[in-house]
């Protein structure tokens, strides 16, 4: 079959391009998926480069991104700090149709449309990183024309929308879904979004105006209007030097919720205009990982502050009754044929698009 294949950590010259790679066969309790289409996140770049690296301090750039970091330590170069092994197919957003079943699957799912839930979490403690995978990172993932994931993380999906896509949802709108519940966002409670350009931002601006919320995107000035149309009652760009100030004017009685993939300068910004009580939650760190913080903040504020990565089980489902309810809008900025992975993550990382990229097959 055609694949891209990492084959190491490093630079776009670490994806393979390839038509001669093994089709996998389903195992028992597994299915087939012919792949449609599959959409680019974080996670890719962040993992052939190895920035999960504890040796690694500096946010993802575009020359670490196209060349990678050389003071990466492989050892820990994935988001569990694991090893990875190599070659790798990556790519987490799969939209696609089963084209086989495994031992034990039922045979009617053959040619039903499905969209793969990403998370593979492990039964009794799901937040065991050692046990639960990550689909394009801890196993094979959906660069490639065919893929086999475990029967309950094909989600069938009916749907009016394109392959191309659907393949907009999986990562961003669970991650999104992951952020917003660790803060337990209210009705009437006022959110804001850093880096509500990307796939997640996008995806929590519709998630939180479904819960009733007042929402403030980051973002640059240029995509404002998109930014409006999709919900966000205000959008403030994210160049304004005097950053809190313009939050704290628009805020109604004060932020009480700060989502952020950002990171890097942001994270002060964000941590200020929070109320007595307020909740900050990450998923992310973009613009740099390492930040200056005064604890005294958080004691005595009563803040709380929560990491995002393992989603919960169910949460995908629940994404995906939103979309055939057409409740939730796709995000799809540009498409790339599978061949031309390498300058999909080009246009990825360059971060001129609103919402996702997708590679369609």
């Amino acid at each position: 079959m055609k694949a891209v294949v990492l084959t190491g950590h490093g630079g776009l010259d670490k994806l393979e391009f390839r038509e001669d790679w093994p089709t996998p066969e389903p195992r028992e309790g597994e299915v087939q998926i012919k792949v449609g289409a599959c959409g680019l996140n974080n996670t890719d770049i962040n993992t052939r480069t190895a920035w999960y690296s504890r040796a690694v301090n500096e946010g993802i750039t575009n020359q670490g991104a196209t060349s990678g970091y050389q003071n990466a330590d492989e050892s820990d170069g994935s988001w569990s700090r694991s090893t990875i092994t190599f070659p790798r197919i990556q790519g987490a957003d799969v939209a696609g149709v089963v084209s086989a079943v495994g031992q034990g699957v039922d045979s009617a799912r053959v040619n039903q449309r499905v969209l793969v839930d990403p998370w593979f979490l492990a039964t009794g403690n799901w937040m065991d990183p050692s046990r639960s995978k990550y689909f394009g990172s801890e196993c094979d993932g959906g660069y490639a024309e065919f893929t086999t994931v475990p029967d309950e993380n094909a989600i069938a999906i009916d749907s009016n929308l394109s392959d191309a896509e659907l393949a907009t949802f999986p990562c961003a709108y669970g991650t999104a879904e992951n952020l917003i519940a660790k803060t337990a966002l209210k009705p009437g409670e006022t959110v804001v979004i850093a880096g509500a350009s990307g796939g997640v931002g996008s995806a929590a601006i519709q998630l939180c105006k479904l819960r009733g919320a007042h929402v403030i995107g980051i973002a640059s000035k240029s995509k404002a209007e998109p930014l409006i149309d999709l919900g966000a009652d205000a959008v403030i760009d994210r160049n304004e030097k005097e950053l809190a100030t313009h939050i704290s004017k628009l805020a109604r009685g004060g932020v009480d919720v700060a989502l952020d993939v950002v990171g890097g300068n942001l994270f002060s910004a964000l941590i200020s205009v929070l109320r007595q009580g307020g909740r900050y939650s990450t998923s992310g760190a973009i613009a740099g990982p390492l930040v200056e913080f005064d604890l005294r903040q958080l004691v005595y504020r009563d803040l709380q502050l929560t990491g995002a990565t393992i989603v919960p089980p169910g949460t995908m489902r629940r994404i995906v009754n939103l979309i055939e309810q057409e409740k939730l809008k796709p995000m799809l900025a540009k498409t790339f044929s599978l061949q031309d992975l390498g300058e999909a993550q080009k246009a990825f990382q360059e971060k001129a698009h609103v919402g996702n990229i997708v590679v369609t097959l």
